[in-house]
């Protein structure tokens, strides 16, 4: 067996289908590209026959990201698989999306267990092996990198997996992944699972690369991905902050820097390049509208902090006594005091180049302006201040509505109030007064007011992204569209209706907030557009 683990992400597809976690095209082409420089080895773009909107953005990420730029042909890439039910239409539309990559891959699935079998597809034992083999078959006369997934093999009979698995060989599948779908089995079970597999397949050999793909039902998604590691597997399937369905997958950077931290006990390698894990968590967190809970393992903002004096102590005696890995192997820079206000574009873009964001002069402008106005309101800039503002000014979808003026009153005497000035996408500028409950209430009820677009807030985050009372304010937020569009899910072949996440940071928490709802609103409507088959220049005429 290679002592090399291939690092599967499914980020784009399994995390997307986390309540909450849509992405609009242009974010996914951003995670993309994001994804191929932290060096994961393939990249499950989506599932082609979810819609059309997301045929098209598996087709762009394999024609942007799954070839190499212009002067560079030998440079690496990314394998880039789109996900299709065992059946023609699935196959034949993943192939649509992925044959633009320089290395495409179809991943084809068909439930093994016996719940699923009589419950779900209706189907004997002996018509799911048949179909295995005819749609591997086929699947593989479009496309030589063919990868199969017998879904909830964790509750699947072992005999049966080996003569599913078999067919599938014998077809042409390259990659026999293992799911445990629902998060069910133990490590142990696991570890017997995997190790069964390899051992008794009929057909196994070098060529075919065993998979693990686990959910975190009962928090052990990690443990189990290891344990399948250990027995034999060389390829994981993971997301960015573990993020995906139900309680999510295993978390691609709890994978990687388990392996790099335990290499004694593993000896295995991965081409991940570390010190982005952190960049990449903030700018995954920040598309989804899922904040990273603060005790998350690698990624969490806890997790290379101290407060117990013991640990303290500790720590600044010797920094091995209670941290196994150093900040910086995950891109956590410890430096507190970065820039200030008399700092030049020189000084900002080295920062930014050392976390990790290559901008271009244009870029660089707009970010330098925006620091400036920061740095006149607050006199200590961290990276984390960095990140936050390289986040709200870059990592957004295009602006349909812009802010351009915000004033609020509030307090214990009187009607809060929010007068809000909105650019429009036609270029006009709409001004509009509310009262609400509170400062919030009356801004997003303002906004409501001038973008009329029917949705409901789902949820509201706000946290202080620094110490001090000057700290800049991060506000996360999700929404619902009522009664619009809606997406597929792969597994239970059901529609349900998207959730959008918004993202904005600004010094003052009221202009955060409304930068927040207008940047989920922006993707609402957006997708909705493009549902509709029009384009940008579109949406000044159908929403004006």
């Amino acid at each position: 067996m290679s002592n090399y683990v291939k690092i599967f992400d499914t980020t784009l597809r399994d995390g997307e289908q986390s309540p909450g976690a849509t992405m609009t095209s242009a974010e996914k082409l951003e995670v993309a590209y994001n994804l191929a420089r932290l060096g994961v080895d393939i990249i499950e773009a989506g599932f082609p026959a979810a819609s059309p909107d997301d045929l098209e953005a598996v087709r762009r990420i394999a024609l942007e990201v799954g070839n190499p730029p212009n002067g560079s042909p030998d440079a690496k890439v990314p394998v880039i698989a789109g996900l299709a039910r065992a059946n023609k239409p699935d196959i034949d539309k993943a192939w649509e999306a992925v044959q633009g990559a320089k290395k495409p891959r179809i991943h084809t699935f068909l439930a093994t267990s016996a719940i699923h079998m009589k419950h779900k597809l209706k189907m004997d034992p002996e018509d799911v092996v048949q179909r295995v083999s005819e749609m591997v078959t086929y699947a593989r006369s479009l496309c030589a990198d063919v990868e199969f997934s017998p879904e909830d093999a964790g509750r699947s009979e072992p005999e049966f997996l080996y003569v599913v698995l078999g067919e599938a060989i014998k077809a042409g599948a390259t990659t026999l992944n293992i799911p445990d779908t629902v998060g069910y089995t133990t490590p142990d079970e696991f570890f017997k699972l995997i190790d069964g597999i390899i051992k008794n397949t009929p057909g196994m050999h070098d060529g075919i690369t065993v998979s693990v793909h686990c959910h975190d039902d009962l928090g052990l998604a990690t443990a189990n991905t290891l344990a399948g590691i250990r027995a034999g597997a060389r390829q994981a399937e993971v997301t960015v902050n573990g993020i995906g369905e139900r309680a999510g997958n295993t978390s691609l950077e709890e994978v990687v820097m388990a392996l790099k931290t335990r290499h004694p006990v593993f000896g295995l390698e991965t081409g991940i390049e570390t010190q982005q894990l952190s960049r990449i968590s903030k700018l995954v967190s920040n598309y989804t509208g899922i904040v990273v809970q603060p005790n998350k393992a690698i990624v969490g903002s806890n997790a290379f902090a101290h407060e117990a004096g013991i640990h303290q102590d500790g720590m600044l005696k010797h920094q091995s006594t209670y941290e196994i890995m150093r900040p910086e192997d995950v891109g956590v820079n410890q430096t507190n005091l970065v820039l200030g206000k008399h700092s030049g574009r020189a000084a900002l873009r080295n920062r930014l180049a050392e976390m990790g964001h290559s901008l271009d002069d244009v870029e660089l402008d707009k970010a330098f302006a925006r620091f400036k106005e920061l740095a006149d309101r607050k006199k200590v800039i961290t990276d984390l201040d960095l990140e936050a503002l390289v986040a709200d000014e870059f990592y957004k979808p295009r602006d349909v509505y812009l802010l351009n003026g915000l004033q609020v009153t509030s307090g214990t005497v009187g009607m809060p109030t929010a007068t809000i000035r909105l650019r429009g996408p036609d270029g006009v500028v709409h001004t509009i007064a509310a009262i609400g409950t509170g400062p919030v209430d009356a801004t997003y009820k303002a906004i409501d007011a001038i973008v009329n677009v029917p949705c409901t807030l789902l949820e509201f985050n706000i946290h202080a992204i620094t110490e001090g009372i000057d700290a800049l304010g991060e506000v996360t937020v999700r929404i619902q569209n009522e009664g619009g569009s809606t997406t597929m899910d792969a597994q239970s072949e059901v529609e349900y209706k998207r959730v959008y996440g918004g993202h904005g940071a600004d010094s003052d928490i009221i202009v955060a907030s409304a930068k927040a709802y207008i940047n989920a609103l922006n993707k609402l409507i957006i997708a909705q557009t493009e549902g509709k088959g029009k384009t940008p220049n579109d949406l000044g005429v159908m929403l004006g």
